[in-house]
């Protein structure tokens, strides 16, 4: 089991997740589902439910087993987010997912970025892993902005890889190994030293994207 820290950069800070939050979280929850509808993960063989608390025991579990890192996502001190690694992987491919969710009103205020800088750097430099990726569906302009702006790389389109909003949805995937950010995701952004092209998304891929998957 990996020990979930509090980490902090300024106004922002990633914290453990507990039962507590539970009410909080559902409430933004509901008070964003306009903002926050189009980009939920859902399942294509059950209802989306409002659980929280089955959730927050779920994530921590994934915690006790190695398998996940669940934060809550702070802007001055007041509960703005979600950010979860998931599907650690130990041993030879030391790698892990990160996903997010953050509050209309936090947007913009740079909480994401900083979010996501963080825990790439713990999970780099304290945990070990070797590998991190993000995978955005195309239409998701602001997420694909966090990208661009911490510099991961863009790996590929993948098609109707995850249930989104009721159906499988393209995304486009970006990763970092740590062998590429040696001083830390979060020093190369602040020093302006992120490569402009790492994220960039070849015209074909975009096109792709935006044409329906083939029947077979």
């Amino acid at each position: 089991m990996a020990i979930i820290p509090t980490l902090r950069d300024e106004r922002t800070a990633i914290r453990p997740i507990r039962l507590k939050d539970a009410r909080p979280l559902e409430r933004e929850l509901l008070d964003n589902r306009s903002w926050l509808r189009e980009w939920e993960a859902t399942s294509p063989r059950a209802p989306m439910s409002f659980d929280t608390r089955a959730s927050i025991r779920a994530l921590q579990a994934h915690a006790r087993s190695g398998q996940g890192l669940p934060f809550i996502i702070e802007v001055d001190g007041q509960l703005a987010g979600q950010l979860n690694v998931s599907g650690i992987a130990w041993g030879s491919t030391s790698s892990a997912s990160i996903g997010y969710w953050i509050a209309e009103r936090f947007a913009g205020a740079g909480a994401t970025p900083t979010s996501v800088a963080l825990a790439t750097d713990y999970c780099f430099q304290q945990l070990g892993l070797h590998r991190i990726e993000i995978c955005i569906r195309p239409e998701n302009s602001k997420s694909l902005r966090v990208v661009e702006k911490l510099g991961f790389r863009y790996e590929g389109l993948r098609r109707r890889f995850i249930h989104i909003n009721g159906d499988w949805r393209d995304h486009f995937c970006f990763a970092l190994v740590s062998e590429e950010v040696p001083e830390g995701v979060l020093d190369r952004w602040r020093l302006g030293q992120v490569p402009a092209e790492n994220a960039a998304i070849p015209e074909s891929d975009r096109e792709a994207a935006a044409t329906r998957f083939p029947s077979f």
